[in-house]
C-alpha cells in the first residue's frame, strides 16, 4: 500500500504544494498529490497548478489570515521557480 509519502517520492511536487492543491480542491492531501501529479503532465495542467496556488492566496487573504497566505505565497514561489509557465502569458491566467 502506498503512504503520502510514496505518493511524494513519486511526483515532482514538495508537501506543501500537494497541501495547496488539497485546499483548493478541498479534497484529501493523497488525492491532491495523484492529482498535482498528473496536472504536471501538461502545460495546461501546469497552468491550472499556478491558478490554484494563487487563488488560495486571494482567499487566505480575503478571509484575513494574513499569516496563512504568506506561507502559501512562499509554496507558489518555489513551485513557479521549479514548474514555470511556458508559452502563456502571466496576464492571461
Amino acid at each position: 500500500m502506498l503512504c503520502l509519502e510514496d505518493c511524494l517520492d513519486f511526483c515532482d511536487l514538495s508537501a506543501d504544494e500537494v497541501e495547496a492543491i488539497a485546499e483548493h480542491e478541498h479534497i484529501p492531501t493523497i488525492v491532491a498529490a495523484e492529482m498535482g501529479c498528473e496536472l504536471l503532465k501538461t502545460d495546461d495542467g501546469v497552468a491550472r497548478l499556478h491558478v490554484m496556488m494563487l487563488d488560495d492566496i486571494q482567499i487566505a487573504l480575503q478571509h484575513g489570515h494574513v499569516a496563512h497566505a504568506n506561507e502559501l505565497a512562499d509554496t507558489y514561489r518555489r513551485f513557479r521557480g521549479a514548474h514555470p509557465l511556458h508559452g502563456i502569458q502571466a496576464s492571461s491566467l
